[in-house]
């Protein structure tokens, strides 16, 4: 039987090809993403590596450096006790903190994560071993500074040029002496670096003599954890944190591991799908083949062949087709794992350099995946093969399916229908996000239901179909029909392809553009204020920089907001501190109860929303418990509408300010004079010294940043989706040639009688036609409808949520489906088109 399997494989290529190429492209997604993922996690791997290459202890301060009290710095005296150890070879105290780099357009030169500052500790040699120069000398004084290669690349800085940069006010400008190269991770992906000599460092990132951390070596031979118990004894107990190189290794693995791991789940969920999409195909495709083949397979049974010996043999067929067209998929897998790193990059991902890394795991899943698959797939058609009667198979080509198996299918699909919507309907009833997994559950009940009806739902399209067109195309078009309906079920499997696809990319659609209204309608709704000014760091701005714009000519309200931290019966929330009298000029604040100048020391407002959940009304008093240790109990002043601009609690700064480590405001809300907004914001750029720390944006920026962020994952997942609607589109392609080939007689009959080469294509075409648009139609009607219900989860931590059909695309997605058809019955027309009249009518 296997000899039997490896000939009917071997004989029958160009009917497999199609069917090789959904397997071989869905397991080049599952592959692509498995040496991605570990690409990258080598990358990173291999970049923090380095970084802790010289690592044996690590020392840092146990709590914010302007929070130690003097015995408990981090500070010269650690550095000599430490270094005073057996078993250290050198100590290396670093100060890090956040420094942003100015391009030429004053903008941040690196992400605004990844922009960090540090100390260049020079040896006896003068280098520093951690940072090599490449170009020019290390910073020897107050007024210079080293840039690392990247980041002067973009900045255009030249060594003896100057660099302007912002570190926590204003700008500085530094002269640029040396260009580094460095294995910091965050550099290499994306970030920037800015070198200091020590005592510059200290003043501009940190405290005056005091470090961040203590990096220590260990002479040759020297345990790891013994020196890192030392040195742990040596200082002060609950001070520092001490660990060890290892440690400090394994904690950076693991924020590697999940980090790259959420990236390759999220692959590996879209290469399911892909996958999901090529089982109706590889079932399709032998069912097709086994209905060709019961002749042969009657013979075998005639001959003494089992039923369980049939089934092997298909099994088999499968195993190695899928198997082949694994391996294949596989070696294709290494280019889709380069383009994804090039995708992500140009996103902005920023992803470390490194070669791919094939582990022998990865290969091996994605050529069992495959397999598994498609011996899966065929599984049902090889057990239908097996129950066909020899003397049946010998006597009739393929029978129309039995209708009592239909009825259970459709029976069946009516249930498992019935159960998804009734969940879906369910969902809408929801009051909170925490149904996501119910509703996931009801989307995919629906699709399965809907998919096994389609057989049923098909009859009516493809009969509305022909009546629509048919005094377009005549003999060809009922021609095309009938063929559609002669077996539905292949219609059905065939169109389904493509619905999953259908259905997946508009109902993110309409999520995505429904969401993408309500930012807008939040922004245009609660904010009033021209502009909003942050610091690109999140580190929060001067409060000088409020009162320096509200003097600005042309700004007629500068409306500084904080916030802090609190507890209230062991709920975190947050609370927004700002001028109540003032803040009416940016924001839309509507009080219910009370009245802005209701607030006053010592007395906070609260939203409506929280208010109710809390119990709280004018008049009542609300526990704080700040993250300082201290505690408050203002009495509720006032009661505002839930607001987007502010928490749920608005305060004065005299009840915020004493529980901040450091006042700073979060944000500040600018309000141009009447025609003054369009060029104010140039002007508030100007005023602020062109700091690239500083963010200004205005109200259609805000907008265009939340919703250029919905249509950047929306137009990934067009593409992550696009390998099922490729797949899909491949069915299409191998159902038609199939079925070219087994209607061979009645395609040479039709034009013996009269029916042009011509009239042969289009009935070919009008066939692929109603398949495509059947499967997009439905698509676009079970992507809406799960749009619809599960929207309602959205809407309820999102109020602004309203449902929108995006009517424009959703006919784009129905003219690709119409292309899809079209081109898809290219090769199959012509096959049909071709073929000889005479030898076709003896085809057997």
């Amino acid at each position: 039987m296997f000899r039997t399997a490896l000939r009917n494989l071997l004989a029958h290529k160009t009917r497999l090809m199609m069917t090789a190429l959904a397997v071989l492209l869905g397991t080049a997604f599952v592959s692509g993403t498995l040496v991605f993922s570990d690409s990258v996690n080598s990358a990173f791997r291999n970049k923090m590596a380095k970084s802790l290459d010289d690592v044996a202890v690590s020392v840092t301060a146990g709590r914010p450096t302007t929070a130690l009290k003097e015995k408990d710095a981090l500070d010269s005296r650690v550095v000599e006790t430490v270094r005073a150890l057996p078993g250290v070879a050198s100590v290396r105290p670093s100060v890090s903190g956040t420094v942003m780099v100015a391009d030429k357009q004053n903008n941040p030169a690196g992400s605004e994560w990844g922009s960090s500052g540090a100390n260049f500790v020079p040896g006896a040699n003068g280098k520093d071993s951690r940072y090599p120069i490449v170009k020019g000398r290390g910073p020897a004084g107050e007024g210079e500074i080293v840039l690392d290669a990247r980041t002067a690349a973009k900045t255009g800085a030249e060594v003896g040029g100057t660099v302007r940069l912002a570190i926590d006010g204003p700008v500085m400008t530094k002269k640029l002496v040396g260009i580094a190269e460095t294995d910091d991770p965050k550099v290499s992906a994306g970030g920037s670096l800015a070198l200091f000599d020590t005592a510059t460092a200290q003043k501009l990132l940190g405290v005056r003599g005091q470090f961040n951390e203590l990096v220590v070596s260990a002479t040759p031979g020297t345990d790891q954890r013994k020196l890192t118990a030392a040195v742990r004894d040596a200082l002060p107990k609950n001070a520092f944190r001490t660990q060890s190189g290892k440690e400090l290794a394994a904690e950076e693995s693991k924020a590697i591991d999940k980090e790259t791991s959420s990236i390759r789940n999220t692959f590996l969920a879209f290469a399911g799908i892909a996958l999901f999409v090529g089982v109706f195909i590889i079932a399709n495709t032998f069912t097709m083949l086994i209905a060709q083949r019961s002749r042969e397979i009657a013979l075998l049974r005639a001959v003494g062949a089992s039923r369980r010996q049939v089934v092997r043999s298909v099994l088999i067929e499968a195993g190695l087709l899928g198997l082949v067209a694994s391996a294949v998929g596989f070696v294709l897998g290494l280019g889709v794992a380069t383009g994804l790193r090039a995708v992500l990059n140009s996103a902005g991902a920023d992803l470390p350099d490194g070669p791919l890394v094939v582990e022998p795991m990865s290969a091996l899943t994605a050529l069992g995946v495959g397999v598994v698959v498609t011996v899966l797939a065929a599984w049902l058609p090889s057990r239908k093969a097996a129950k066909i009667a020899p003397v049946e198979a010998l006597a009739a080509a393929e029978q129309p399916p039995a209708p009592r198996g239909l009825l259970l299918r459709n029976s069946l699909g009516a249930v498992l229908t019935a159960a998804g919507v009734a969940i879906m309907l369910y969902v809408t009833t929801l009051k909170d996000s925490g149904g996501l997994e119910i509703a996931m559950a009801g989307a995919a009940l629906t699709m399965a239901g809907v998919i096994v009806l389609a057989p049923l739902l098909s009859r009516p399209f493809v009969h509305l179909f022909a009546r629509a067109t048919g005094r377009l195309t005549g003999v060809s078009g009922k021609l095309a029909k009938e063929n559609a309906l002669r077996n539905p079920r292949r219609t059905a499997a065939t169109a389904s392809a493509l619905m999953i696809g259908l259905s997946l990319i508009t109902g993110l659609t309409v999520v995505a553009v429904s969401a993408d209204r309500g930012v807008a309608k939040m922004g245009q709704q609660d904010l009033t204020a021209d502009y909003k000014v942050t610091s690109a760091n999140f580190g929060g701005l001067s409060t000088d920089i409020a009162r320096t714009l509200a003097k600005e000519p042309g700004v007629t309200a500068a409306v500084p907001l904080r916030s802090v931290g609190f507890q209230s019966s062991d709920e975190p929330a947050l609370a927004y501190a700002a001028d109540i009298a003032s803040l009416g000029k940016v924001a839309d604040i509507r009080f219910v109860s009370g009245s802005p100048a209701d607030v006053r020391k010592g007395t906070v407002a609260v939203s409506d929303q929280y208010a109710k959940e809390r119990g709280l009304k004018v008049g009542s008093t609300l526990p704080m418990d700040f993250y300082d240790g201290e505690k408050a109990a203002p009495k509720v002043a006032a009661v505002y509408a839930k607001n987007d601009v502010v928490s749920a609690v608005l305060t004065t700064p005299s009840l915020v300010d004493p529980h901040l480590e450091k006042v700073r405001d979060d944000e500040v809300l600018v309000k141009a004079a009447p025609g003054k907004a369009g060029e104010l914001r140039a002007k508030i750029k100007e005023t602020l010294g062109g700091n690239p720390l500083i963010k200004v944006q205005s109200q259609d920026d805000l907008r265009r940043s939340e919703a250029g962020s919905i249509e950047d994952v929306l137009f990934l997942m067009y593409g992550l989706l696009g390998m099922a609607v490729v797949i899909a589109v491949v069915g299409v392609v191998n159902t038609l040639a199939m079925s070219v080939f087994e209607r061979t007689r009645e395609i040479g009959m039709l034009r013996a009688i009269g029916l042009a080469r011509t009239g042969v294509k289009q009935m070919v075409r009008l066939e692929s036609v109603m398949i495509a648009m059947f499967g997009a139609v439905l698509g676009v009607g079970v992507g809406i409808f799960l749009a619809w219900s599960g929207g309602h989860l959205v809407r309820s931590s999102f109020p602004q949520y309203e449902m929108v059909v995006p009517w424009a695309r959703i006919a784009v997605f129905l003219l690709i489906a119409l292309a899809v058809g079209v081109l898809a019955a290219v090769w199959p027309a012509r096959r049909a088109a071709k073929l000889n009249m005479l030898e076709s009518i003896g085809a057997q």
